[in-house]
Protein backbone atom coordinates (compact mmCIF):
# COMPACT_ATOMS: atom_id res chain seq x y z
CA UNK A 1 0.00 0.00 0.00
CA UNK A 2 1.08 3.41 -1.07
CA UNK A 3 1.24 5.71 2.12
CA UNK A 4 -0.08 9.50 1.29
CA UNK A 5 2.90 11.97 0.90
CA UNK A 6 2.12 13.60 4.23
CA UNK A 7 2.58 10.07 5.86
CA UNK A 8 5.86 9.57 4.11
CA UNK A 9 6.91 12.95 5.45
CA UNK A 10 6.08 11.72 9.30
CA UNK A 11 7.75 8.45 9.01
CA UNK A 12 10.50 10.08 7.72
CA UNK A 13 10.87 12.21 10.59
CA UNK A 14 10.08 9.79 13.23
CA UNK A 15 13.08 7.65 12.10
CA UNK A 16 15.05 10.74 11.71
CA UNK A 17 14.47 11.26 15.19
CA UNK A 18 14.76 8.09 16.40
CA UNK A 19 18.13 7.58 15.00
CA UNK A 20 19.31 11.03 16.45
CA UNK A 21 18.33 10.10 20.24
CA UNK A 22 19.97 6.63 19.80
CA UNK A 23 23.47 8.46 20.99
CA UNK A 24 24.02 8.48 24.73
CA UNK A 25 26.87 10.97 25.55
CA UNK A 26 29.83 9.85 25.48
CA UNK A 27 33.28 11.01 26.94
CA UNK A 28 35.44 10.85 24.53
CA UNK A 29 38.73 12.38 26.53
CA UNK A 30 39.09 15.22 29.37
CA UNK A 31 42.11 17.63 29.71
CA UNK A 32 43.45 18.77 33.21
CA UNK A 33 43.62 22.88 33.46
CA UNK A 34 45.73 24.30 36.21
CA UNK A 35 42.58 26.80 37.41
CA UNK A 36 38.73 26.62 36.97
CA UNK A 37 37.49 27.26 33.44
CA UNK A 38 34.49 30.45 33.47
CA UNK A 39 35.21 31.08 29.43
CA UNK A 40 34.55 29.42 26.49
CA UNK A 41 36.45 27.43 23.71
CA UNK A 42 37.45 29.30 20.17
CA UNK A 43 38.21 26.88 16.99
CA UNK A 44 41.51 27.79 15.30
CA UNK A 45 39.90 26.47 11.93
CA UNK A 46 43.14 24.30 11.35
CA UNK A 47 41.74 20.88 13.93
CA UNK A 48 42.64 22.74 17.13
CA UNK A 49 40.81 25.01 19.95
CA UNK A 50 41.97 27.42 22.13
CA UNK A 51 40.76 28.08 25.54
CA UNK A 52 42.10 29.89 28.92
CA UNK A 53 41.59 28.96 33.07
CA UNK A 54 41.33 31.59 35.65
CA UNK A 55 45.55 31.28 36.44
CA UNK A 56 46.36 32.95 33.09
CA UNK A 57 47.18 29.42 31.37
CA UNK A 58 46.01 29.59 27.46
CA UNK A 59 45.96 25.84 26.04
CA UNK A 60 45.38 24.94 22.65
CA UNK A 61 43.98 21.63 22.13
CA UNK A 62 44.30 18.62 18.77
CA UNK A 63 41.47 17.44 18.69
CA UNK A 64 43.17 14.80 16.49
CA UNK A 65 45.45 13.25 18.89
CA UNK A 66 43.09 13.93 21.77
CA UNK A 67 45.90 16.38 23.44
CA UNK A 68 46.75 19.82 24.77
CA UNK A 69 49.66 22.03 25.21
CA UNK A 70 50.01 24.84 26.79
CA UNK A 71 49.98 27.78 24.45
CA UNK A 72 51.50 31.19 26.68
CA UNK A 73 50.71 32.20 30.48
CA UNK A 74 49.20 35.58 30.67
CA UNK A 75 50.28 37.39 34.03
CA UNK A 76 46.73 37.55 34.84
CA UNK A 77 43.69 35.47 34.66
CA UNK A 78 41.31 34.76 31.58
CA UNK A 79 37.39 34.74 32.34
CA UNK A 80 36.96 35.16 28.52
CA UNK A 81 36.65 33.56 25.48
CA UNK A 82 39.80 33.78 23.14
CA UNK A 83 39.48 34.85 19.42
CA UNK A 84 41.50 33.50 16.03
CA UNK A 85 42.06 35.91 13.17
CA UNK A 86 44.45 34.72 10.81
CA UNK A 87 47.25 33.61 12.79
CA UNK A 88 47.11 35.56 15.82
CA UNK A 89 45.07 34.81 19.04
CA UNK A 90 43.14 37.94 20.85
CA UNK A 91 42.58 37.20 24.37
CA UNK A 92 40.87 39.92 26.43
CA UNK A 93 42.28 39.37 30.65
CA UNK A 94 41.33 40.16 34.01
CA UNK A 95 43.80 43.02 33.97
CA UNK A 96 41.87 44.60 31.23
CA UNK A 97 44.24 44.20 28.75
CA UNK A 98 43.67 42.50 25.01
CA UNK A 99 46.62 40.62 24.52
CA UNK A 100 47.68 39.49 20.59
CA UNK A 101 49.70 36.06 20.46
CA UNK A 102 51.86 34.26 17.85
CA UNK A 103 48.94 30.95 17.45
CA UNK A 104 52.63 29.15 16.62
CA UNK A 105 54.12 29.84 19.85
CA UNK A 106 52.16 31.84 22.10
CA UNK A 107 54.51 35.01 21.69
CA UNK A 108 52.67 37.88 23.13
CA UNK A 109 53.87 40.73 20.51
CA UNK A 110 50.76 43.57 21.36
CA UNK A 111 49.50 44.79 24.53
CA UNK A 112 46.60 46.98 24.33
CA UNK A 113 45.51 48.41 27.93
CA UNK A 114 42.31 49.49 28.68
CA UNK A 115 41.21 51.97 31.82
CA UNK A 116 41.46 49.04 33.67
CA UNK A 117 39.06 46.03 34.85
CA UNK A 118 37.12 45.38 37.92
CA UNK A 119 34.78 42.95 39.54
CA UNK A 120 31.17 43.81 39.62
CA UNK A 121 30.49 40.84 42.93
CA UNK A 122 30.51 37.61 43.48
CA UNK A 123 28.57 36.70 40.21
CA UNK A 124 30.52 38.80 38.03
CA UNK A 125 31.71 35.29 36.85
CA UNK A 126 32.71 36.92 32.61
CA UNK A 127 34.67 39.19 31.13
CA UNK A 128 33.85 40.62 27.42
CA UNK A 129 34.95 38.28 24.77
CA UNK A 130 36.30 39.92 21.86
CA UNK A 131 34.28 39.54 18.44
CA UNK A 132 35.54 40.11 14.60
CA UNK A 133 33.72 42.08 12.06
CA UNK A 134 33.57 44.88 9.57
CA UNK A 135 37.90 44.23 10.00
CA UNK A 136 37.78 45.60 13.46
CA UNK A 137 37.93 43.99 16.70
CA UNK A 138 34.49 44.84 19.50
CA UNK A 139 35.45 44.24 23.20
CA UNK A 140 34.22 45.75 26.18
CA UNK A 141 35.84 46.87 29.57
CA UNK A 142 35.25 47.00 33.22
CA UNK A 143 36.25 50.99 32.46
CA UNK A 144 32.87 50.89 31.11
CA UNK A 145 33.77 51.23 27.44
CA UNK A 146 33.43 49.33 24.25
CA UNK A 147 36.22 49.34 21.80
CA UNK A 148 36.97 49.08 18.41
CA UNK A 149 40.47 48.27 17.33
CA UNK A 150 42.40 47.20 13.80
CA UNK A 151 43.59 43.80 14.75
CA UNK A 152 46.44 44.51 12.36
CA UNK A 153 47.89 47.49 14.16
CA UNK A 154 46.47 47.40 17.51
CA UNK A 155 45.44 50.93 17.32
CA UNK A 156 41.92 52.51 18.57
CA UNK A 157 39.41 53.08 15.85
CA UNK A 158 36.59 54.11 18.54
CA UNK A 159 35.82 54.13 21.72
CA UNK A 160 32.00 54.31 23.29
CA UNK A 161 31.65 54.98 26.89
CA UNK A 162 29.24 54.03 29.22
CA UNK A 163 28.03 54.77 32.77
CA UNK A 164 29.14 51.14 33.78
CA UNK A 165 30.84 47.79 33.34
CA UNK A 166 30.39 46.38 29.77
CA UNK A 167 31.14 42.68 30.74
CA UNK A 168 28.99 41.72 28.09
CA UNK A 169 29.75 40.26 24.61
CA UNK A 170 29.13 42.53 21.50
CA UNK A 171 27.12 41.29 18.97
CA UNK A 172 27.55 42.59 15.48
CA UNK A 173 24.44 42.67 12.98
CA UNK A 174 25.57 44.46 9.51
CA UNK A 175 27.02 47.47 10.42
CA UNK A 176 25.33 47.58 13.70
CA UNK A 177 26.65 46.76 17.17
CA UNK A 178 24.65 45.69 20.16
CA UNK A 179 26.13 45.55 23.51
CA UNK A 180 24.14 45.39 27.49
CA UNK A 181 26.32 47.49 30.73
CA UNK A 182 26.37 46.93 34.32
CA UNK A 183 24.37 50.33 33.80
CA UNK A 184 21.18 48.66 32.79
CA UNK A 185 20.83 49.80 29.03
CA UNK A 186 21.08 48.43 26.08
CA UNK A 187 23.49 49.80 23.20
CA UNK A 188 22.60 50.04 19.33
CA UNK A 189 26.02 51.35 17.69
CA UNK A 190 27.39 52.33 14.33
CA UNK A 191 29.62 49.59 14.57
CA UNK A 192 32.28 51.78 11.69
CA UNK A 193 32.20 54.85 13.70
CA UNK A 194 30.57 54.28 17.30
CA UNK A 195 28.35 56.53 17.27
CA UNK A 196 24.88 55.92 19.08
CA UNK A 197 21.88 54.61 17.47
CA UNK A 198 19.73 54.42 20.01
CA UNK A 199 19.83 53.09 23.52
CA UNK A 200 16.78 51.34 25.18
CA UNK A 201 16.80 51.26 29.67
CA UNK A 202 15.98 48.03 31.98
CA UNK A 203 12.94 48.74 34.13
CA UNK A 204 14.43 47.76 37.30
CA UNK A 205 13.45 46.27 40.59
CA UNK A 206 13.37 47.36 44.04
CA UNK A 207 16.59 45.76 44.88
CA UNK A 208 18.39 45.82 41.71
CA UNK A 209 17.45 49.45 40.13
CA UNK A 210 19.89 49.60 37.82
CA UNK A 211 18.73 46.55 35.62
CA UNK A 212 22.48 45.33 35.08
CA UNK A 213 23.03 43.72 31.89
CA UNK A 214 25.51 40.79 32.12
CA UNK A 215 25.80 38.79 28.89
CA UNK A 216 25.36 39.01 24.97
CA UNK A 217 22.37 39.77 24.08
CA UNK A 218 20.25 37.19 21.43
CA UNK A 219 20.20 39.74 17.92
CA UNK A 220 17.26 38.08 15.19
CA UNK A 221 16.24 39.24 11.79
CA UNK A 222 13.94 41.64 13.90
CA UNK A 223 14.81 42.18 17.35
CA UNK A 224 17.18 42.20 20.29
CA UNK A 225 16.80 39.57 23.42
CA UNK A 226 18.24 39.71 26.29
CA UNK A 227 17.88 39.21 30.14
CA UNK A 228 18.56 41.42 33.04
CA UNK A 229 19.40 41.36 36.70
CA UNK A 230 16.33 43.04 37.25
CA UNK A 231 14.30 39.78 37.02
CA UNK A 232 13.01 40.70 33.15
CA UNK A 233 13.93 39.04 29.98
CA UNK A 234 13.18 41.45 27.06
CA UNK A 235 12.72 41.80 23.24
CA UNK A 236 13.56 45.11 21.53
CA UNK A 237 12.88 46.37 17.84
CA UNK A 238 16.64 46.17 16.16
CA UNK A 239 15.98 49.13 14.64
CA UNK A 240 14.46 51.47 16.84
CA UNK A 241 15.08 50.31 20.40
CA UNK A 242 11.08 50.01 21.27
CA UNK A 243 9.97 47.43 23.32
CA UNK A 244 8.41 44.82 21.83
CA UNK A 245 7.56 42.26 24.98
CA UNK A 246 9.03 41.62 28.24
CA UNK A 247 8.06 38.92 30.80
CA UNK A 248 9.47 38.61 34.80
CA UNK A 249 10.87 35.90 36.46
CA UNK A 250 9.67 37.17 40.07
CA UNK A 251 13.07 36.79 42.39
CA UNK A 252 15.32 35.58 39.37
CA UNK A 253 18.08 37.25 37.61
CA UNK A 254 17.93 36.09 33.57
CA UNK A 255 21.45 35.76 32.59
CA UNK A 256 21.94 33.47 30.13
CA UNK A 257 22.07 34.44 26.29
CA UNK A 258 18.82 32.93 24.13
CA UNK A 259 19.50 30.28 22.20
CA UNK A 260 16.79 30.90 19.05
CA UNK A 261 15.47 27.27 17.41
CA UNK A 262 12.45 26.87 15.50
CA UNK A 263 10.42 30.18 16.35
CA UNK A 264 11.31 29.87 20.22
CA UNK A 265 13.87 31.35 22.27
CA UNK A 266 15.74 28.74 25.13
CA UNK A 267 17.39 30.00 28.18
CA UNK A 268 18.04 29.22 31.98
CA UNK A 269 17.75 31.41 34.80
CA UNK A 270 19.05 32.10 38.17
CA UNK A 271 17.61 31.09 41.37
CA UNK A 272 14.49 30.06 40.36
CA UNK A 273 16.25 27.35 38.78
CA UNK A 274 14.35 26.84 35.98
CA UNK A 275 15.02 26.17 31.82
CA UNK A 276 12.26 27.88 29.83
CA UNK A 277 11.15 27.49 25.72
CA UNK A 278 9.04 30.61 25.11
CA UNK A 279 7.85 32.07 22.24
CA UNK A 280 9.89 34.81 19.90
CA UNK A 281 7.55 36.86 18.73
CA UNK A 282 5.33 37.17 21.98
CA UNK A 283 7.46 35.62 24.87
CA UNK A 284 4.82 32.95 25.94
CA UNK A 285 5.72 29.67 27.96
CA UNK A 286 5.92 26.60 25.27
CA UNK A 287 7.15 24.69 28.76
CA UNK A 288 9.23 25.28 31.85
CA UNK A 289 10.77 22.85 33.20
CA UNK A 290 12.93 22.92 36.91
CA UNK A 291 16.54 22.48 36.71
CA UNK A 292 18.90 21.66 40.07
CA UNK A 293 20.80 25.43 39.82
CA UNK A 294 21.34 28.41 38.17
CA UNK A 295 21.97 28.36 34.46
CA UNK A 296 24.02 31.31 32.83
CA UNK A 297 25.51 30.08 29.74
CA UNK A 298 23.77 29.86 25.98
CA UNK A 299 21.80 26.30 25.07
CA UNK A 300 23.03 24.28 22.13
CA UNK A 301 21.32 22.66 19.59
CA UNK A 302 22.57 19.98 16.69
CA UNK A 303 20.47 18.14 14.49
CA UNK A 304 17.33 19.08 16.07
CA UNK A 305 18.33 18.17 19.73
CA UNK A 306 18.56 20.54 22.30
CA UNK A 307 21.74 20.50 25.27
CA UNK A 308 22.03 22.71 28.30
CA UNK A 309 24.25 23.20 31.35
CA UNK A 310 24.00 24.13 34.74
CA UNK A 311 25.93 24.86 37.70
CA UNK A 312 25.53 21.54 39.26
CA UNK A 313 28.04 20.57 37.22
CA UNK A 314 25.86 18.54 34.82
CA UNK A 315 25.02 18.89 31.10
CA UNK A 316 22.07 18.04 29.85
CA UNK A 317 20.08 17.15 26.94
CA UNK A 318 16.65 17.95 27.06
CA UNK A 319 13.45 17.44 24.32
CA UNK A 320 13.26 20.59 22.42
CA UNK A 321 9.60 20.38 22.24
CA UNK A 322 8.64 19.13 26.05
CA UNK A 323 11.75 19.91 28.19
CA UNK A 324 11.38 16.34 28.79
CA UNK A 325 14.95 15.53 30.35
CA UNK A 326 16.58 12.38 28.06
CA UNK A 327 20.25 12.28 29.52
CA UNK A 328 22.64 13.61 31.65
CA UNK A 329 26.76 14.05 31.84
CA UNK A 330 28.52 14.59 35.17
CA UNK A 331 31.36 16.69 35.52
CA UNK A 332 34.50 14.75 37.82
CA UNK A 333 34.04 17.91 40.09
CA UNK A 334 30.40 17.07 40.89
CA UNK A 335 31.07 13.26 40.66
CA UNK A 336 33.27 13.56 43.54
CA UNK A 337 32.32 16.74 45.61
CA UNK A 338 28.52 16.71 44.25
CA UNK A 339 27.57 15.80 47.79
CA UNK A 340 28.74 18.43 49.72
CA UNK A 341 26.03 21.02 48.33
CA UNK A 342 23.35 18.51 46.87
CA UNK A 343 21.40 15.89 48.53
CA UNK A 344 20.97 12.51 47.03
CA UNK A 345 17.72 13.37 45.11
CA UNK A 346 19.52 15.97 43.39
CA UNK A 347 18.45 18.67 45.00
CA UNK A 348 20.11 21.60 47.22
CA UNK A 349 21.11 20.52 50.53
CA UNK A 350 19.61 22.47 53.14
CA UNK A 351 22.46 23.04 55.28
CA UNK A 352 24.08 24.58 52.23
CA UNK A 353 24.18 28.32 52.97
CA UNK A 354 24.33 30.28 49.50
CA UNK A 355 24.04 33.60 50.60
CA UNK A 356 25.02 35.54 53.65
CA UNK A 357 28.06 37.74 54.59
CA UNK A 358 30.66 38.65 52.43
CA UNK A 359 32.89 34.88 54.13
CA UNK A 360 29.89 32.78 53.93
CA UNK A 361 28.97 33.87 50.41
CA UNK A 362 32.59 33.34 49.36
CA UNK A 363 32.62 29.77 50.87
CA UNK A 364 29.42 28.96 48.94
CA UNK A 365 31.08 29.88 45.44
CA UNK A 366 33.93 28.17 46.33
CA UNK A 367 31.88 25.05 46.91
CA UNK A 368 30.12 25.51 44.03
CA UNK A 369 33.15 25.84 41.64
CA UNK A 370 34.61 22.85 43.64
CA UNK A 371 32.06 20.74 42.13
CA UNK A 372 32.45 21.04 38.97
CA UNK A 373 29.77 23.91 37.83
CA UNK A 374 30.00 24.39 34.05
CA UNK A 375 29.83 27.97 33.13
CA UNK A 376 31.10 27.99 29.72
CA UNK A 377 28.69 27.57 26.89
CA UNK A 378 30.05 24.56 25.11
CA UNK A 379 31.46 24.81 21.56
CA UNK A 380 29.64 22.16 18.92
CA UNK A 381 32.43 20.94 16.61
CA UNK A 382 31.83 17.92 13.93
CA UNK A 383 29.18 15.97 16.73
CA UNK A 384 31.48 16.56 19.65
CA UNK A 385 30.70 19.56 22.38
CA UNK A 386 33.58 20.67 23.96
CA UNK A 387 33.64 22.69 27.47
CA UNK A 388 35.33 23.52 30.26
CA UNK A 389 34.20 23.29 34.12
CA UNK A 390 35.11 24.81 37.22
CA UNK A 391 36.44 21.62 38.46
CA UNK A 392 39.24 22.38 35.93
CA UNK A 393 38.60 20.16 33.02
CA UNK A 394 38.25 20.60 29.66
CA UNK A 395 35.94 18.39 28.57
CA UNK A 396 35.28 16.41 24.96
CA UNK A 397 31.66 15.07 25.23
CA UNK A 398 29.90 12.90 21.95
CA UNK A 399 26.70 13.85 21.12
CA UNK A 400 26.21 11.73 17.65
Amino acid sequence: MRLPLIALILVSHLIAFSQTNKTSPQLLWKQQAAAPILGGAAATGNGQLIYGDTAGNLYLVSLAASTQRLLAKLPTGIQSTPLMVKDTVFVYGNNGVLYALNSSNGNIYRELKTGGEKNYDFWDYYRSSPQYANGLLYFGSGDHCLYAIDPGTGKEKWKFRTEGIVHADPVISNDTLFIGSYDGNMYALNAITGNLIWKFKAVGDRYFPLGEIQKGALVTEDAVIFGSRDFNIYSIDKRTGTGLWNRKEQGSWIIATPLLFKGNIYYGTSDSHAFYASSVADGNTLWKVPIPFRSYSTAVQAGGRLFMTCFDGKLYELDPFTGEQRWQFSTMGHQLKGNTIFDPGGHLRKDFKMYGTDAETAEAERKIFDQGAILATPLLCEGVLYFGATDGYFYAIRIY
